[in-house]
């Protein structure tokens, strides 16, 4: 929730800012202005959801992950040595068993995200950037640590953002996660 709220506060910073320009300067295009308000509206409710898809792995929340994409969704993974791609359904399967152990606190996972790129309007969206997924075990044993290269197209539907397709580019490090704070 911190992280959000200091979204908000940013992003009507960024408001602020662009009423004052425009107040000083009557050249400035309102337009721009406008698209700056819609870009930032935009960013704020991505960043709500990519929280949100966070909760779900942390939680083990397997239904309102899935949820998270829409039906037709696409996943590639090209991070690996197996290069694949596959719909979102059959990528649910091998992933239900881990929200399963993290319910049950079997396991323990988490993870972040970290953008380089966020291009779209108010029905689309590319995001591109990195995660770092994490998982222990029940004594706090690391089991698993993924840095990987991401993008993800997503698109509002129904007044919802959902993944259409995630493409897990290439494996990342711990320089390229700490660049992108």
């Amino acid at each position: 929730m911190k992280n959000s709220l200091n979204s908000l506060i940013l992003s009507l910073t960024v408001l602020l800012a662009n009423n004052a320009v425009a107040n000083v300067n009557p050249q400035v295009n309102n337009r721009q202005i406008e698209k700056n308000i819609k870009d930032s509206l935009r960013i704020i409710e991505l960043d709500l959801f990519w929280k949100e898809l966070s909760r779900t792995v942390k939680e083990g929340d397997f239904e309102d992950y899935k949820v998270c994409y829409h039906e037709d969704a696409v996943v590639v993974f090209a991070s690996g040595k197996e290069k694949s791609s596959m719909p979102i359904s059959k990528a649910l399967v091998g992933w239900e068993q881990g929200f399963m152990d993290t319910k049950s606190g079997k396991t323990s996972d988490n993870v972040e995200f970290r953008f380089s790129q966020r291009i779209g309007d108010k029905m689309t969206a590319h995001e591109t950037g990195i995660f770092l997924f994490t998982s222990a075990d029940s004594n706090g044993e690391t089991l698993a640590s993924y840095i990987v290269h991401f993008e993800a197209l997503l698109v509002k539907h129904d007044g919802n953002w959902r993944i259409i397709m995630e493409y897990q580019k290439l494996n990342g490090s711990q320089e390229d996660w700490d660049a992108l704070k």
